[in-house]
């Protein structure tokens, strides 16, 4: 596990396959993302990534949804035999405070709170997780990417 990083993470640098799903942002939005991974994630035949899966993109869309004025959602998923690396990207500013100028995890939130436990669980869960921006082709937009899958073994 490892805290943000300002830059994105190279999204197939393994080889394998790469699938985009572009939705509207909608409070429909985290469920059509889910069910979209699960489904990708059972046919490349990694169904002990599932779980940790949903509900880390669910917490990524869902961000995206409630903090963007963004129109769209985009989630763009590589699989390779080994891992899933999963970016949500929006095209917003953040909606009344500064949500895109800091993302990481809430270390002080407690099982009471009723937000901002999002990017612990999925730093928690991910081998590696973070945050960057759209670059020059897209400087408005904010990515934000985990990676699950078996740890690499150590030397």
């Amino acid at each position: 596990m490892s805290a943000a990083t300002p830059t994105p993470v190279q999204l197939n640098p393994l080889g394998g396959e790469s699938y985009r799903l572009t939705l509207p942002n909608t409070a429909n939005a985290p469920r059509l993302a889910r069910d979209f991974l699960t489904s990708l994630l059972r046919v490349s035949r990694h169904p002990g990534l599932v779980d940790d899966a949903r509900l880390c993109v669910t917490e990524l869309v869902t961000n995206a949804h409630c903090h963007t004025r963004t129109p769209l959602i985009r989630v763009h998923v590589a699989v390779n035999r080994k891992r899933v690396t999963v970016a949500v990207t929006d095209d917003g500013g953040p909606v009344g405070t500064a949500f895109g100028t800091a993302l990481r995890p809430t270390p002080a939130a407690t099982p009471e709170q009723e937000h901002g436990r999002g990017l612990v669980l999925v730093e928690s869960l991910a081998l590696a997780w973070g945050t960057g921006s759209g670059g020059g082709r897209h400087p408005g937009r904010t990515v934000v990417w985990f990676t699950l899958g078996r740890p690499e073994a150590t030397a």
